[in-house]
């Protein structure tokens, strides 16, 4: 099953690479790893995606917990939550017509042509990741040249936050 974890740490150097190291040394895969600086300049925020039985995702929480870094954690996916996931698409658009098909598709799926040259597009568009998949795979008939992926961040739903 999957699972999506928010871990709030230290921001110092080297945090990061021992929760990588603790996935790495037990086995355990990162599908999607996000990290950003919080409100508070002293801890980041990570959003790891990862999936494994209750077993093993209560065994990494276990593990993590443990991380001299690590303040707080929550799995999501134990409470209702919001999950996007943002991606920036090049597209070659060379004739009017493939002009206007991506862009009459990037405003179907909601989206924005971010950059605009002679011969490309620079499309940004969010959403969960079935909707970043059928966005490709509906101007897959266009050349794609670069896709760029944000991974999931997520946000529980209420009164359940992860702050201190």
């Amino acid at each position: 099953m999957r699972h999506i974890i928010s871990v709030l740490l230290e921001n110092e150097s080297g945090a990061l690479s021992r929760v990588a190291g603790l996935f790495s040394a037990r086995g355990y895969n990162i599908e999607s790893l996000t990290v950003a600086p919080t409100d508070d300049p002293s801890l980041s925020r990570m959003t790891i995606v990862t999936s494994g039985s209750d077993e093993i995702v209560e065994q990494i929480t276990k593990q993590l917990n443990k991380l001299v870094d690590v303040i707080k954690l929550l799995d999501m996916t134990a409470h209702p939550h919001i999950e996007r996931e943002m991606a920036l698409i090049k597209v070659r658009v060379g004739e009017a017509a493939d002009r206007e098909e991506v862009k009459r598709l990037t405003d179907i799926f909601r989206g924005r042509i971010i950059d605009v040259t002679q011969q490309t597009y620079v499309i940004e568009i969010t959403g969960e990741g079935s909707k970043l998949d059928a966005f490709l795979e509906a101007v897959s008939p266009f050349p794609v040249l670069e896709v760029v992926r944000s991974g999931v961040m997520g946000i529980a739903r209420g009164d359940v936050a992860l702050q201190l």
